[in-house]
């Protein structure tokens, strides 16, 4: 009785063993894709982050199937070989983009297939190579962030700097900060500002109500920026005064030769000012004729008391009397 009772539970172990154990297989062949129709899919990749065969593979995050194998072609050039479910694999298509990701952040890596974006694509078929879109790796991220932190770092250690010399009162900002005269001058000057400021807007505002007066129907001003006649007269007449002042100019600097000539003893106004014998020739011509003048008198009055011409200034002196009754009755 006692063998028998062994045998039954040996018996027993062994039955519930080889039950487990074909549970076993049969769920691992099915993650591995053992037991249903497959295609093969390709990829290749520059760095797959420490995938191995046997990782999952999910297209739109659903697992369908599991990396195969995986295959060194060159440098940077790894080939990464795909079982795919068939059945799942006729939603995939050609324009699919795969990606080497991670299952979460401690889990294992995946390859990641992601519709393209391109509509109306064919589905794949075994053998096809898919396109591939590289991520930023851990590593990446973290040289990334280490130069970023020791950016960080410098950035700090400079402000720290300046805050010093800030608070010490060194430079043009700390010399503002601790320095009250300054901060004096600066708050004048801003109030000196707002009132330009103010008093411009208030220039602008008469100016403004000056032009909204003026009728440009009938003022001079509209006359003279619309009418192109008035315009050309315009243009005309500071045409003609430029001409003036030009021609002013040259009368100017003529006299001015002319003076110089003068002050330099040449023409013909300079010999007769500068030659004191020329001058008195010439006082002495004319006390010459001022004296033969006198005499002319003389005689003409000598001619009047004359008998011979008597009669002749007497008829004068009557002619002359009769026009000057006749001018008075006229008037």
């Amino acid at each position: 009785m006692g063998k028998s009772t062994e045998k039954i539970k040996v018996g027993i172990f062994v039955v519930i063993g080889t039950v487990l154990l074909i549970a076993a297989l049969y769920f691992i062949g099915q993650q591995q894709q053992m037991f249903s129709k497959t295609i093969k899919l390709y990829a290749v990749f520059n760095n797959i982050n420490g995938l191995q065969p046997g990782n999952y593979v999910r297209y739109s995050g659903v697992n369908v199937g599991t990396v195969s194998d995986i295959d060194m072609l060159d440098e940077g050039k790894i080939a990464v070989q795909m079982s795919i479910d068939e059945e799942t694999g006729r939603f995939i298509k050609k324009n699919a983009i795969a990606s080497v990701a991670s299952d979460g952040l401690v889990g294992s890596m995946v390859v990641n297939i992601v519709p393209g974006k391109e509509e109306n694509a064919n589905a794949v078929v075994s053998g096809d190579t898919i396109r591939i879109h590289a991520k930023v790796g851990t590593d990446e991220m973290l040289n990334t962030l280490n130069k970023t932190n020791e950016n960080v770092a410098l950035l700090s250690a400079n402000l720290l700097k300046i805050t010093n010399k800030i608070i010490e009162g060194k430079g043009t900002l700390g010399a503002m900060l601790s320095d009250t005269l300054i901060a004096q001058n600066i708050r004048q000057s801003v109030a000196e500002i707002e009132k330009a400021t103010a008093g411009t807007s208030t220039a602008i505002t008469k100016i403004n109500a000056i032009i909204s007066k003026v009728n440009y129907d009938q003022s001079a001003a509209a006359v003279l920026l619309s009418d192109k006649t008035a315009s050309t007269q315009i243009k005309t007449v500071f045409t003609n005064l430029e001409k003036s002042s030009n021609d002013i100019n040259d009368v100017t600097k003529k006299m001015d030769d002319y003076f110089d000539e003068m002050k330099t003893g040449k023409g013909t106004l300079n010999y007769i000012t500068q030659n004191q014998d020329l001058a008195k020739d010439i006082d002495s011509t004319i006390i010459n004729i001022k004296q033969a003048s006198e005499r002319l008198n003389e005689n003409m009055e000598a001619l009047k008391h004359n008998f011979l011409f008597r009669g002749y200034f007497r008829k004068q002196a009557e002619q002359k009397k009769k026009d000057s009754i006749k001018r008075s009755k006229l008037k």
